[in-house]
């Protein structure tokens, strides 16, 4: 019963946040839904390509939730269920749904251009460098940790095995759905596009081909080896990063949105069943409200925000707006619940891993999933997508009924879809972000460059190759050894944005003082956690303990903290300048008042 009280009160606190404070900022900002977008008005046939509301919310919502509302509010549990939900529901409603609505917002106000541009118009080009540089070292690591994640859940351990094998085991089963999905989103977007079919009976025939393959994979799986799926993954979003977005990402997302709702729904059943049913299966959720201020992951502040990542704010998202989201939106008062509806969706999902947590803990042998050192100190083993779909199988039946085995491959699936959608807007992302590195101010694309080295460097295919084999060899180290960097550079990420958002608003006249306490505390965290992590790898160094990835870590962490530092100054004096103009106090000033 805790469990259903928990997603209850969650759903109807994001759903409040939702008509009250996303209501009250549309109106500050003043959505106009007569006002033409980018998609309308730069349509390319490429990147700009309006996009029907449900189409594009299912490309946005699938990009932005990738592994991280799972992943982070399961490794975050440690610190206690009740310190997870707070951050999940109050950062969801005002720190990372005003980042998203206010990225988006600003984009299309902006041409559809990316948060760097949205920095250049308002604290100047030298920033926008800065930031770009910034964003690209955050998308490898994005690409380097969702690599990672979906390598891990499509891999076969046994190096004799491979190609087609019948009577699949979950990992195989992964990867030959997986695949057979890729082929059935270009099949949707020919059929969709070139064949001019409506998108009722088009959504329909997908759903029906997701059964079919659903069933297929289930009896014929694919088996590689690790390395072999890495190279085949960096491949793949190679070629999905350069076509059109109507060829891949957008029925991809689409119909990977039906997934991800299909997820969430069998998890609210499954949370109702086990609250009718549970006690006399001997089923509970037994996670403790608060574990205490340390644990082995470190202390409370800053790692719980840092950890939770996407579930409650992830700077990833303001790229995933302003670089694809904005090139198809087709009407500004769908801004809202595309890119703050989506946000609040992503927290009720990182309740949802939190609970799945909480039933692991109480019902299965706390040694698979859970050791504490001889300190008290609680650490989560296994990946968190075992978990996740251990917790909410387990909701259904026991570990050797054939309905959890089902849905904990079925959910094991959906883990790794999501971090292959990020994947590809990740790469994309990553491509327009290199080539506006090294153009000029009169020079539109890479061709018009007129210096032989910048023509070269800003080629998309040179950026996203450089990109794509350097996200993919990190993506080799183990998990453990990039999350809290992703983690940590991701919620810098979101403090730059917030800034940007800030920023502009400001010099268009439009209220931004919402903006300065999220600004200042993701700030305030994400650098606390990079001095950590450095003062940790530094320690390795010198007890000569320390390995490659120690020494990434370190270079990493060093230069974004540096990178973000400068940011930060330039937003202040860009901050104050605005406050001079307007007679006002300097904003960060003002708010401590």
């Amino acid at each position: 019963m805790t469990a259903l009280l928990i997603i209850i009160a969650a759903i109807v606190m994001l759903f409040a946040g939702y008509v009250l404070y996303g209501g009250w900022l549309s109106k500050q900002w003043g959505i106009d839904p007569a006002k033409k977008t980018p998609a309308n008005t730069m349509k390319d046939g490429v990147d700009y390509v309006e996009a029907k509301p449900a189409v594009l919310m299912g490309h946005h919502f699938s990009s932005i939730a990738g592994a991280g509302p799972i992943n982070g509010p399961i490794m975050a549990a440690v610190f206690g269920w009740v310190p997870v939900f707070l951050w999940c529901v109050i950062g969801g409603i005002f720190f990372g749904g005003l980042q998203d609505f206010g990225s988006l917002f600003a984009s299309i106000r902006n041409e559809g251009k990316s948060v760097g541009e949205i920095i250049k118009a308002s604290m100047g080009k030298f920033s926008k460098k800065l930031f770009i540089i910034f964003a690209l070292l955050v998308l490898i690591l994005v690409i380097a940790s969702f690599v990672n994640i979906v390598a891990g859940t499509f891999f076969t351990a046994d190096a004799g095995v491979s190609g087609i094998v019948k009577n699949p085991n979950g990992n195989q089963t992964t990867a030959m759905i997986s695949i057979c999905f890729i082929v059935l989103a270009v099949l949707y977007g020919i059929i969709t596009n070139l064949f001019g079919i409506k998108t009722l009976p088009a959504t329909i025939a997908g759903i029906i081909a997701i059964t079919a393959i659903t069933v297929f994979g289930l009896n014929y799986g694919l088996a590689m080896g690790r390395t072999s799926w890495i190279v085949v993954i960096g491949l793949y979003i190679a070629v999905a990063s350069i076509i059109p977005v109507w060829i891949m990402l957008q029925p991809r997302d689409y119909l990977s949105s039906f997934l991800l709702y299909a997820m969430i729904l069998i998890a609210l059943a499954g949370i109702v069943f086990a609250a009718i049913t549970g006690g006399a299966r001997g089923l509970n959720f037994n996670l403790p409200a608060f574990t205490g201020w340390t644990q082995a992951s470190g202390y409370m502040f800053p790692t719980l925000f840092i950890t939770v990542a996407c579930g409650a704010c992830s700077g990833f998202h303001s790229l995933i707006a302003s670089g694809t989201t904005s090139k198809q939106l087709d009407a500004e008062q769908h801004a809202r619940p595309i890119a703050y509806g989506s946000m609040l969706i992503e927290s009720a999902l990182g309740i949802i891993s939190l609970i799945a947590v909480g039933i692991v803990v109480g019902s299965v042998a706390e040694q698979k999933f859970l050791t504490i050192n001889d300190k008290g100190l609680w650490a989560f083993a296994g990946s968190p997508a075992s978990v996740f779909g251990s917790g909410i199988a387990l909701m259904f039946g026991t570990p050797d009924s054939h309905i959890y085995k089902t849905i904990s491959a079925l959910l094991t699936l959906a883990v790794s879809v999501f971090a292959l959608t990020s994947l590809d807007s990740a790469t994309r992302l990553s491509r327009f972000m290199f080539s506006e590195l090294f153009l000029k101010e009169d020079e539109a694309t890479w061709k018009d460059a007129k210096s032989p080295v910048r023509k070269l460097l800003a080629n998309p295919l040179f950026g996203t190759t450089l990109m794509v084999v350097t996200g993919c060899i990190l993506g080799g180290l183990q998990l453990t050894a990039i999350w809290s960097l992703f983690g940590a550079a991701n919620q810098l990420l979101a403090g730059i944005a917030l800034m940007a958002v800030a920023a502009w608003l400001g010099n268009v006249g439009k209220n931004n003082k919402m903006f300065f306490i999220p600004m200042a505390f993701m700030l305030c965290a994400t650098l606390a956690q990079l001095v950590i992590t450095v003062i940790k790898e530094v320690k390795k160094v010198i007890a000569n303990t320390a390995v490659w990835g120690d020494y990434f870590q370190i270079v990493f962490a060093f230069a974004m903290a540096i990178l973000a530092i400068v940011l930060v100054i330039e937003g202040i004096r860009t901050f104050t300048k605005q406050s001079k103009k307007n007679g006002l106090k300097v904003p960060l000033v003002a708010m401590c008042d």
